[in-house]
């Protein structure tokens, strides 16, 4: 990451994810593969996204002798999916800490406005005072992630970490400018968007890659 990259982006550079990162850019790569290509990046993902994720020490028999080992707390952290095309990545994030809480927002982005139309909410009891990962493939204009974490923030919880795919120039400066404590992780930052919204160069529509629609 240079030195002119803002602090709150964090680009994921390893070889590992921008392997898979380019299989999945690939038009020809089939919706299965897209598929089980976003579980296993989303999976490498979470370790970055994770990694400062608070931990105590809990009392444990090794077959040698007790000691004090560090555990977490899944429980104490949330994971919110966008709807539709967040739960591609929140199957990958669930497979290192599937103890973790599952909320979902459900917002569609108006064609003409490109501006977040919300249609659905659900979150666990008790956010309060927890870690919260906002998970969706895409940060294009920015405008669906600011009203999720705009509605999230209502709920008061301790920090909150959005995770997407891929990033576009417009989309990371609207959520910054909205929303400057949120830490914004991604495995890369494209070019520019199209008159349409979409990321270039991209991978095209996410949802549609996942679920094989169009």
């Amino acid at each position: 990451m240079s030195e002119s990259t803002p602090s709150t982006l964090h680009v994921i550079e390893h070889p590992l994810v921008q392997h898979k990162l380019t299989l999945m850019r690939n038009k020809n790569t089939s919706t299965n593969g897209f598929r089980r290509l976003l579980n296993e990046l989303s999976t490498l993902m979470a370790y970055e996204v994770t990694r400062d994720m608070p931990v105590q020490l809990v009392e444990i028999e090794t077959p040698m002798e007790t000691m004090q080992a560090p555990m977490i707390d899944g429980k104490k952290l949330v994971l919110v999916s966008i709807l539709r095309a967040g739960g591609g990545i929140l199957d990958g994030v669930l497979n290192i800490v599937p103890g973790a809480r599952v909320g979902h927002i459900g917002l569609y982005r108006d064609p003409d406005t490109l501006q977040a139309v919300e249609y659905y909410f659900k979150m666990p009891s008790e956010v309060a005072e927890r870690d919260l990962i906002v998970v969706d493939p895409m940060l294009a204009t920015g405008n669906s992630a600011v009203a999720a974490l705009t509605k999230l923030k209502q709920l008061q919880p301790r920090s909150i970490k959005f995770l997407c795919l891929l990033a576009a120039p417009q989309g990371v400066a609207t959520l910054q400018q909205a929303h400057p404590d949120v830490h914004i992780y991604t495995a890369a930052l494209d070019r520019e968007l199209d008159n349409h919204g979409y990321i270039l160069p991209g991978l095209g529509d996410a949802g549609d890659r996942i679920f094989g629609t169009k």
